[in-house]
């Protein structure tokens, strides 16, 4: 049966770099892991095996860190264009490149003595970039995973749906946690436009989300989270899309009625799994959607 070619790319996934700035005693962190992958004329190697169109990926490799010395490491959304421009500018074969970057954030910690470079690793999120630059657009989307909030109260959940087997109690004062997961494409696309303060908007977008967590009398965690995107579409003008994925962190009241005691919203048994999951896009009106679904795949 003939077959032909479909999509295809390849390069180096998960390249850790690690840049210290030394500022005289005062050291500044920026710890990436980077992928890259690339594509364009690549069907020889395919279908023959001939590698003339193909830059190692161990070339790859090598550029990240050159990179990571010669351009510095400002923000990782600058940083991923800075390798697509090169990786599609630098080799005619090469028409599209893909930028991933996961960031993981470090603080100084204050210690006696002279110098600050000392750092402990933070444990609250890791950002994320994904920067794709096929010669002409790019395409940025930034965002972050494992942010886990929670509010102790403000929260209800009740006149859903019930059948034979619905168990589920109605709440009226309960436990909102989740873990989100998020993602936001900006609307710079070209060289002409003026390029957003990536640090300031990834700051900003991460404040008003959480406000907008905190500040939501909540219904349901799909209320909440389209809160929390609406808040970022109305204050960054730089964003025409935000997509969410948050696990429901269930907490349920421990019955203490065999213990002889009263369970006034104080016990919670903390259930990891299984778990809602509760996925929605909010846009811009007037753009479209282009965020995947499945984040994973971003």
């Amino acid at each position: 049966m003939p077959t032909i070619l479909g999509q295809n790319q390849y390069g180096k996934a998960e390249n850790r770099v690690v840049r210290i700035t030394r500022d005289g005693t005062t050291h500044h962190i920026k710890d990436l892991n980077v992928s890259v992958a690339l594509s364009g004329d690549m069907d020889e190697v395919h279908y023959s095996g001939s590698n003339a169109n193909v830059l190692p990926t161990d070339t790859t490799k090598n550029t990240v860190y050159a990179f990571a010395k010669e351009h510095g490491i400002e923000s990782a959304e600058q940083f991923g264009i800075h390798l697509a421009r090169h990786f599609v500018t630098s080799q005619e074969p090469i028409h599209r490149a893909r930028i991933r970057i996961e960031e993981y954030s470090w603080e100084r910690i204050e210690a006696a003595g002279e110098g600050e470079h000392s750092f402990v690793r933070k444990g609250q999120e890791t950002r994320l970039a994904q920067i794709t630059f096929d010669g002409e657009k790019w395409e940025v989307v930034s965002g972050l995973k494992d942010l886990t909030v929670l509010n102790s109260t403000d929260s209800e959940f009740w006149g859903y749906v019930k059948d034979r087997y619905t168990t589920l109690k109605e709440a009226y004062d309960r436990i909102l946690a989740t873990s989100v997961s998020g993602r936001w494409r900006f609307n710079w696309t070209d060289d002409e436009q003026e390029m957003p303060d990536w640090e300031t908007s990834y700051e900003e977008t991460r404040k008003h989300m959480l406000q907008a967590f905190a500040e939501t009398y909540s219904l349901s965690l799909q209320q909440t989270m389209y809160q929390m995107g609406t808040r970022i579409i109305d204050h960054r003008g730089e964003i025409d899309e935000v997509r969410f994925s948050l696990p429901n962190s269930h907490h349920f009241l421990v019955d203490m009625e065999p213990f002889g005691l009263k369970n006034d919203n104080e016990v919670y048994f903390a259930a990891d799994r299984p778990y809602g999951l509760i996925e929605a896009t909010v846009l811009r009106e007037g753009c479209e959607a282009r965020i995947p679904v499945d984040l994973t795949n971003l």
